[in-house]
């Protein structure tokens, strides 16, 4: 695959690039937006993929740019990112969900991972939910691997503590007393 295949191979990425673009953005209009402008510059720069390259990544970490250099944007006109809104959000229910519990469960998890930091919940994004390894996640946001791997630990504590009351306790009490260890 060359940057010269892209423009075929574009349309089959634009259903994960558009729900990537969904969750990070919270909003449908902006990922609509997103992924338009993702595009546009990925067929502008499309003499610089690289062959070795996966291109579902590299469009990918050019949604992910586009989406901080927008945040940067709105930070220096005074605007900032609109609270998510968990009825914006269009949602599949799920077909193997066989009892209101179920649902219930998945919808606090989609609000869990939705409360988590923008950091930590687009790690959260990339590795459990589309499925990229570490090294692609780190590709992507451009950051060292490390770092996904302890915001994705850090990530998964969060949500395990809002699920976990005996978890959550212990991460209460471990903050309120003071370590004392030599």
């Amino acid at each position: 695959m060359t940057g010269a295949d892209l423009p075929a191979l574009l349309p089959g990425l634009l259903p994960r690039l558009w729900a990537f673009a969904l969750r990070i953005t919270g909003d449908k209009h902006d990922a609509e937006d997103l992924v338009q402008l993702a595009c546009v510059r990925a067929l502008e720069r499309a003499h610089q993929f690289q062959p070795d390259t996966s291109l579902l990544s590299w469009m990918f970490s050019i949604v992910h740019s586009t989406w901080i250099n927008e945040l940067r944007s709105r930070n220096v006109r005074g605007r900032s990112r609109s609270d998510w809104d968990q009825n914006a959000l269009e949602t599949v229910s799920d077909p193997d969900a066989a009892t209101p519990e179920s649902s219930l469960m998945h919808q606090q998890i989609l609000s869990a991972v939705n409360n988590l930091p923008e950091a930590q919940r687009e790690v959260m994004l990339l590795v459990g939910v589309e499925q990229f390894s570490y090294k692609e996640a780190a590709v992507i946001l451009d950051v060292p691997m490390g770092t996904v791997m302890s915001r994705l630990s850090r990530a998964r504590q969060a949500i395990g503590a809002l699920f976990n009351p005996e978890e959550k306790k212990r991460s209460l009490q471990s903050r309120r007393q003071p370590d004392i260890s030599p």
